[in-house]
C-alpha cells in the first residue's frame, strides 16, 4: 500500500493506526494517535524494552527523541494535504525531566509553516502537560525539491 492510499484511508476512517504501521520506527515504538477535530496528540505506550537505565528506572533518551521526531512527521501527515513524507531537515530536543516507566504523551505546536518548510515544537509529558519531560524543535521539508529540467537546445 502506498503512502497516498494509507493517508486517504486514515482520513476517511479516522483510524490512523495504518499510518503508524507504515512508518517502521513509529511502528516499533507502537505509537498511538488521537486526532479529533483540530486536536492532535500522540502517545508512546510504556514497554520494558524502552528502559535505558534500569536502576532508576528511566526511559531511554533515544526512545524519547525518536518519539518526538515521529510525532512531528505524523502530525504533518495528519495536518497537511500531502502525498509526500516530510523530511527532517534538523531536529533538536531538550531533556527536562527523567522519563518514568509509564506512557508518554506529546502535543504539537506549529510554529511556522511555509510552502516548503514547517517548524514544529513538540512537548512530551507524563503526569501533566505543565511538567514536560522533553521538548523537541524541528524543521521539516514538506515538498521534495522540484526535478531539474534539462535546458532546451537553442537552434543556431
Amino acid at each position: 500500500m502506498t503512502l497516498d492510499e494509507v493517508l486517504r484511508e486514515a482520513r476517511a476512517s479516522g483510524d490512523w493506526s495504518a499510518l503508524v504501521a507504515w512508518l517502521p520506527y513509529a511502528n516499533f515504538l507502537n505509537l498511538r494517535i488521537a486526532a479529533q477535530g483540530e486536536r492532535f496528540a500522540c502517545t508512546l505506550p510504556f514497554a520494558e524494552r524502552l528502559i535505558g537505565n534500569p536502576r532508576l528506572p528511566a526511559l531511554h533518551g533515544g526512545a524519547i527523541g525518536g518519539f518526538l521526531e515521529c510525532t512531528g512527521v505524523l502530525y504533518l501527515l495528519w495536518h497537511m494535504d500531502t502525498k509526500a513524507l516530510p523530511k527532517i531537515i534538523n531536529f533538536s530536543f531538550d531533556f527536562l525531566r527523567t522519563g518514568r516507566p509509564e506512557d508518554v504523551q506529546a502535543d504539537v505546536h506549529m510554529v511556522k509553516q511555509g510552502q516548503r518548510i514547517a517548524h514544529l515544537r513538540i512537548v512530551a509529558w507524563q503526569s501533566s502537560p505543565d511538567k514536560p519531560i522533553a521538548v523537541g524543535h524541528g524543521n521539516f521539508l514538506l515538498a521534495p525539491e522540484p526535478e531539474p529540467t534539462a535546458p532546451k537546445e537553442s537552434r543556431a
